[in-house]
């Protein structure tokens, strides 16, 4: 497997120097800047900006780095780019998709897609739609069922058992990109024959790598599709989605922390990695509500046996 990031001249270095330790000594070739090996990945770094990652956990090495990765050419021919977006974007019907619970330790990784059509964008604009992360838990509640009786949507919740079992096949973005996808054709389905006059994903990865990471998917939802970091602010079908994802995360929360005995926190913090070290004093298996391969797993462990 082969993965292929372009990053700035900055960045670049920063990778260099973050593989200082595992960089091979023999003599590079022209226009290379580094070679790293790991156990399972090689990683090299080109002058030109452009870092290629082989072996079998090239992927997961190279989505911590995706971030960093700049727009490049290497685009599919149906996909347009953020920049893209006509004036009256906000004003057209739109198929959106967000997820929620990527950066928490407890919980699972869900997904929504939503689908505003220009009847239903004043009435959401007056529910008090916008980005979920501003909104309280009870608001989220409010508002997400109303979107849900108003509004054609689907979601996909990836339970702790559940993602700790494809997080073994996937990296983290690779599983993102198949859910937005998987509840992006579910929605489309509902709707048909209507089609949306264009879906918006709200941007995690660069979209020439969203779509090499669900080229295997049947179908591939490529046609009228844009990009966009903060999504939100760009239509209210993001938005919704955003909170139709956050409200189905909450209750799967409550679920877990009930299972638990013990209210589960969000984020991946300290008080995290006490609650997760608790549970495992308890005797309980941490795999049933925790995102294992977060850091705060090895730190559990260790406070655990304090």
């Amino acid at each position: 497997m082969t993965e292929v990031l372009k990053v700035t001249p900055t960045k670049l270095n920063q990778i260099a120097n973050h593989y200082t330790t595992h960089t091979a000594h023999q003599k590079l070739p022209k226009g290379t800047k580094f070679m790293a090996k790991l156990p399972g990945v090689t990683i090299t770094g080109y002058q030109s900006g452009k870092v290629m990652f082989q072996g079998k956990l090239a992927s997961q090495e190279a989505s911590q780095w995706q971030a960093a990765a700049v727009s490049t050419n290497e685009v599919y021919p149906q996909m347009k780019s953020a920049n893209d977006l006509p004036t009256n974007f906000s004003q057209l019907a739109v198929l959106g998709s967000d997820e929620v619970g990527t950066g928490s330790y407890f919980g699972p990784l869900t997904t929504a897609a939503v689908f505003v059509d220009q009847d239903h964008l004043a009435s959401l604009r007056k529910l008090g739609v916008e980005d979920s992360k501003k909104l309280s838990d009870p608001t989220i509640i409010k508002i997400a069922k109303q979107i849900m009786a108003q509004c054609p949507y689907h979601v996909v919740n990836v339970k702790p058992q559940d993602y700790n079992r494809l997080i073994r096949k996937y990296n983290q973005a690779q599983l993102k990109a198949i859910c937005h996808n998987f509840v992006l054709g579910k929605v489309l389905n509902q709707i048909a024959p209507v089609q949306p006059a264009a879906i918006l994903i709200d941007q995690f990865v660069q979209p020439s790598t969203y779509f090499r990471y669900v080229r295997d998917q049947s179908p591939i939802i490529d046609k009228h599709v844009f990009f966009k970091e903060k999504g939100e602010s760009y239509h209210l079908a993001v938005a919704a989605a955003s909170i139709v994802a956050r409200y189905i995360s909450l209750q799967t929360m409550d679920d877990l922390s009930a299972r638990a005995g013990i209210t589960l926190p969000i984020g991946a913090g300290l008080k995290v990695d006490q609650v997760a070290a608790q549970l495992l004093k308890q005797g309980q298996d941490l795999n049933n509500f925790a995102k294992l391969h977060f850091a705060n797993t090895k730190k559990a462990i260790k406070l655990a046996r304090q």
